[in-house]
């Protein structure tokens, strides 16, 4: 489960090169632009996926910050916010090759950001809750990408991801 852990953190940090390498060939206007994703614009999906990265490795790891609400806009420049993601990228690579199977198995306890619950999970799932999630937000920006561009975005697949490590 390990090996699955690191290859996911090396396929998200592979996807998030190709949406923001694609991103950077459109105008700011069309970064920010509504086009009716769930957080409006790619601008503001962008973020909200570093958002909720930083939410869930404070989680993880007690370290680094994170604002109170998902839809918080971090940077509006997308140089600022690529380079922010880079170096979230690289942070979620370290966890992952830091895990241990025993670690994996463990539970952790976190204050959800809505309500003042706290929440007892086992960590492995909650791992894959957040790979799932970003999956799911760079999906809407993938289809923000076509939206705005009227062309094909470049492949997120997993499996081009896989065969480029050969």
């Amino acid at each position: 489960m390990l090996a699955y852990f690191q290859h996911l953190a090396g396929y998200n940090a592979w996807a998030n090169q190709r949406l923001y390498a694609a991103a950077a060939q459109l105008t700011h206007e069309q970064v920010w632009r509504n086009t009716g994703l769930f957080f409006g614009s790619l601008g503001g999906t962008l973020n909200h996926i570093l958002v909720a990265d930083r939410v869930w490795m404070k989680r993880f790891t007690g370290e680094g910050d994170h604002p109170g609400t998902l839809s918080a806009i971090l940077h509006h420049d997308l140089a600022d916010l690529r380079a922010a993601r880079e170096a979230e990228d690289r942070r979620i690579i370290a966890y992952a090759n830091s895990l241990t199977a025993e670690r994996l198995d463990q539970t952790f306890t976190y204050r959800k950001m809505t309500t003042p619950d706290l929440i007892t999970s086992q960590l492995w799932p909650d791992l894959v809750h957040v790979f799932n999630h970003q999956t799911h937000h760079r999906g809407q920006a993938h289809t923000g990408l076509s939206i705005l561009t009227g062309a094909e975005p470049p492949s997120l697949d997993m499996i081009v991801y896989a065969r480029a490590l050969g």
